[in-house]
């Protein structure tokens, strides 16, 4: 079993640890819709780069109640 040799200091500690923090979320705002939403993710509408990528249910609900 390995064996420190010797203890590691707060300071050898702090510096091993400075690279361990989260950085904050980048955000962007949709061309189309104005919605704020993380990088290379669709926002929370379905709409992705301002094309509609995924319908509301509710939208779906009503083409298909006229159709």
């Amino acid at each position: 079993m390995a064996v420190h040799k010797s203890k590691k200091s707060r300071s050898c500690r702090g510096m091993r640890r400075s690279h361990d923090a989260l950085g904050k979320a980048t955000l962007s705002v949709d061309v189309g819709t104005g919605e704020t939403h993380l990088r290379h993710h669709i926002s929370p509408k379905g709409y992705y780069k301002g094309k509609e990528i995924i319908k509301q249910k509710v939208e779906a609900e009503q083409e298909s109640d006229e159709g």
